[in-house]
């Protein structure tokens, strides 16, 4: 028995501006993308076309049709039980991203292969070296401590032939290395990205994901599912996402010259006394904090750099305004 229509918005305007998954989903256009889409679409109580958020199938399919329809994307497929990530929140980091670039550029947001971005922790599913290589045309770097993952990207480097010569792959063979290994002398980087390890075990990873899940169903979960999937090392480390963060901070102060705007998403707000007290320690010269909201989830970027106002200067003029 239908319950009574609710009223959506008409946009979704807790997402940045140029997303372009403001609007709700519209699976008639998103089957005609990727009919096989069509087996995991039915009526909710309400009466709207929607998936089972609860079916790992239904959320990679989704995934798959969002790809193809928004970023032309022909492959992409994850291993099993590898992170399934929301793409519109993804899309969300890449846009601020652009607009904190911009706002180094006089408000020009700087676009083109010559844009070189470092993701720390790409996965196997190549997110956002794909939403911003679409968006901007910027070239990336992935590097990732799981070969399995390197390699499910690398598949889908294979199957979209726009991304491969945007995209460079890196293992990271060390896992208590971050970029140390993976910026190689002389490399350049107008942006790193990081989505890090939230929780700080397995079995606080375990019990984030039933209090997920029991607040999109609305009642008790005791064995999750997990509908977004996640390996260990994409969910959890020691010491959780304040620790990772940290040593990323740190590693970073060794790098000072080789990336104009490091940053990372951090989702815990009480984890940000302890990150801007290490980017004070390790002398960074500016922090940006950029708030974002995907639903109910409230997020943040942490942004920072080394680079004084006159180095920020130069490298705009000979990295940036030289290809204009």
């Amino acid at each position: 028995m239908l319950q009574n229509k609710r009223e959506h918005p008409k946009e979704k305007v807790s997402l940045h501006p140029r997303n372009k998954h403001r609007e709700r989903y519209d699976f008639k256009l998103l089957i005609d993308s990727y009919p096989v889409l069509s087996q995991y679409v039915r009526l909710n109580p309400y009466g709207d076309e929607s998936i089972d958020f609860f079916n790992p199938q239904a959320v990679k399919g989704l995934n798959k049709a969002l790809l193809k329809y928004y970023y032309n994307i022909e492959y992409w497929d994850i291993p099993a039980g590898y992170l399934c990530p929301p793409i519109p929140g993804r899309a969300d980091y890449i846009h601020y991203m652009a607009d904190l670039l911009g706002s180094s550029n006089h408000g020009k947001i700087p676009a083109g292969n010559h844009i070189s971005c470092l993701d720390i922790g790409v996965g196997a599913n190549c997110v956002y070296p794909i939403i911003g290589m679409k968006e901007y045309g910027w070239s990336f770097t992935g590097a990732d401590v799981d070969r399995v993952a390197i390699e499910s990207a690398r598949k889908i480097l294979e199957g979209n032939p726009m991304l491969r010569n945007r995209v460079e792959l890196r293992l990271q063979d060390n896992s208590q290395n971050i970029f140390v290994g993976i910026v190689q002398k002389g490399e350049q980087f107008d942006l790193t990205l990081c989505n890090p390890p939230f929780h700080a075990s397995a079995a606080e990873a375990k019990a984030g994901t039933i209090r997920k899940l029991k607040n999109l169903s609305g009642h008790k979960i005791s064995k999750p599912a997990l509908n977004f999937g996640g390996q260990n090392n994409e969910l959890w480390c020691e010491g959780g996402e304040l620790r990772f963060v940290q040593d990323m901070i740190r590693q970073s102060r060794l790098f000072p010259a080789s990336c104009f705007w490091f940053s990372t998403l951090i989702s815990k707000e009480s984890n940000l006394k302890n990150i801007y007290g290490s980017l004070k320690e390790v002398g960074a010269v500016e922090v940006k904090t950029i708030p974002m909201g995907q639903g109910n989830k409230i997020s943040r970027i942490v942004a920072w750099t080394f680079l004084a106002k006159t180095e920020q200067q130069k490298w705009i003029r000979n990295k940036w305004n030289k290809m204009l």
